[in-house]
């Protein structure tokens, strides 16, 4: 059970709300169990207000993500088996998740449960939409197709390698831009053949 230990200064508050966003942030995503909702970075912030009510602030990956509100009873679930009597959690849409909120500890766990995890940096300016190729392998030079004034330096270039989690080749192919989630494609490696999921870049 979460309790209150006296402190000056505001460190009682403080302390109580770290607390509460570790329980918080320790529920797995439902459709990654793999990942918990601080390592995939939804897990905005939480606050105690008067009273002692609890106040959790989300983001969805995506507006429309179903999984959004099974993460609220979730939460809502463990901070009540911790003691805590209300709790109400908001869905915060900006500024929006990315790819890059994603901790480094979340993507060694995607990489080890065999999906690919998301290359490069946010972007930061207009995201092209590329028709080709499905395939991808290390680039000698970008596709004139995709002008550079497009792209951030930190942002994967669509031709950018998508490398396989089980046996690391750089060669891979493209089988659908969606799999069992609208977050994730379904390619395959060209070397050891296996089909794998990518967590697309958002």
């Amino acid at each position: 059970m979460v309790t209150r230990t006296p402190s000056s200064g505001g460190g009682t508050a403080s302390a109580l709300e770290a607390e509460l966003r570790r329980l918080a942030g320790s529920v797995p995503d439902p459709e990654l169990p793999v990942l918990t909702l601080e390592e995939l970075g939804v897990l905005r912030s939480v606050h105690v207000r008067e009273g002692g009510s609890v106040e959790v602030e989300l983001t969805p990956t995506y507006t429309a993500c179903p999984a959004v509100e099974v993460m609220c009873v979730d939460i809502e679930r463990v901070l009540h088996e911790h003691g805590v009597r209300e709790v109400s959690v908001h869905k915060v849409l900006s500024p929006a998740w990315s790819t890059d909120d994603i901790s480094d500890e979340g993507r060694r766990k995607l990489r080890e449960f065999g999906i690919a995890p998301p290359r490069g940096g946010r972007p930061t300016g207009p995201v092209p939409i590329p028709l080709g190729p499905t395939r991808t392998a290390t680039p000698t030079s970008a596709p004139a197709s995709t002008s550079a004034s497009m792209l951030s330096p930190a942002q994967p270039h669509p031709s950018d390698p998508v490398p396989c989690p089980l046996c690391g080749a750089t060669d891979t192919e493209l089988l659908s831009r969606f799999s069992s989630t609208a977050c994730k494609a379904l390619r395959r490696c060209l070397s050891c053949r296996e089909p794998f999921d990518h967590f697309k870049e958002l």
